[in-house]
């Protein structure tokens, strides 16, 4: 999966440190990000490449000895600033470089480059969702011992949000649930996924999302693996689950386009390295879940 980069170590304990000339600076604008190719692997601008622009750089993580940086919104925002207090300032451009979707993180041949910016882009997000203090309206800054931030005016802290939410693999004997998202850039099959609500257990969210979005009741619901998923902010608990009765379809058409029971002969999928979903798509299909 995305974040197996092995024998690379992602160290993501956070340093009140300035970037040096050689250290990786992640640059997004909205949801793209400026790369450049080399050796058909994707690359980062340096800290070197980015001088002559002065944006607020903030530490993200380490991966070996490579530490990686944002760059930011400026530190300190007025209304006496040329810039507009709600955030829009000059997008940076690099000869060489252009700007991406953030998907490209699914097929980048350098798991641990991908990572690393498919990573940074959830903390990118955080970043620009809590600028102002959600209690007061303040201007938050960023604490100076951990990765928070915090408003000077009435004293709130603010974490990195990760939301919990399920993978679904739900089994009928020797066939399994797939389906297909309604409206979204993704068109594969999956499985049924969903968000942990308030209040509820993952079993318990298993058991709703599968009742939600194809009216099927389960049982036997066993955990299989976890994966911090940036794209959605999330950390994603994998569960295997036996059908409870009958097989009969309701499709949920707002949350779903299709769903449907498949031998594991009739699953035309591979191994994308990439996903949770996708990982527990080829156990089943090489016959490592009964």
């Amino acid at each position: 999966m995305i974040q197996d980069i092995y024998p690379r170590i992602y160290h993501n304990e956070y340093h009140d440190v300035a970037p040096s000339e050689n250290d990786f600076v992640l640059v997004f604008h909205k949801n793209t990000v400026l790369i450049r190719y080399q050796n058909q692997k994707l690359r980062y601008p340096s800290f070197r490449e980015l001088a002559g622009f002065d944006p607020d750089y903030h530490y993200l993580f380490s991966i070996d000895n490579y530490k990686y940086f944002l760059a930011g919104l400026p530190a300190a925002l007025s209304p006496a600033d040329n810039r507009s207090i709600s955030g829009d300032v000059p997008v940076i451009e690099l000869p060489g470089y252009a700007y991406e979707n953030v998907r490209v993180f699914r097929t980048a041949m350098s798991k641990h480059t991908a990572f690393a910016g498919i990573t940074a882009h959830h903390l990118y997000g955080w970043y620009e969702t809590n600028r102002f203090c959600g209690r007061c309206g303040h201007l938050m800054l960023p604490d100076r011992k951990e990765r928070m931030l915090s408003c000077p005016q009435c004293l709130n802290m603010v974490y990195p949000r990760i939301s919990p939410a399920v993978i679904v693999g739900v089994l009928n004997k020797d066939k399994i649930l797939m389906s297909k998202y309604a409206g979204r850039a993704y068109t594969n099959y999956a499985l049924i996924a969903g968000f942990t609500e308030i209040g509820e257990s993952a079993e318990q969210t298993v058991e709703r999302e599968v009742m939600e979005e194809v009216g099927l009741k389960v049982k036997n619901i066993r955990y299989y693996k976890s994966q911090p998923w940036a794209f959605s902010g999330s950390l994603l608990m994998g569960f295997f689950c036996d059908l409870d009765g009958a097989d009969e379809i309701t499709l949920d058409k707002n949350e779903l386009s299709e769903a449907g029971w498949f031998h594991r002969d009739e699953i035309d999928l591979t191994d994308d390295h990439v996903s949770l979903t996708r990982e527990m798509i080829m156990q089943f299909k090489t016959g490592h879940v009964l």
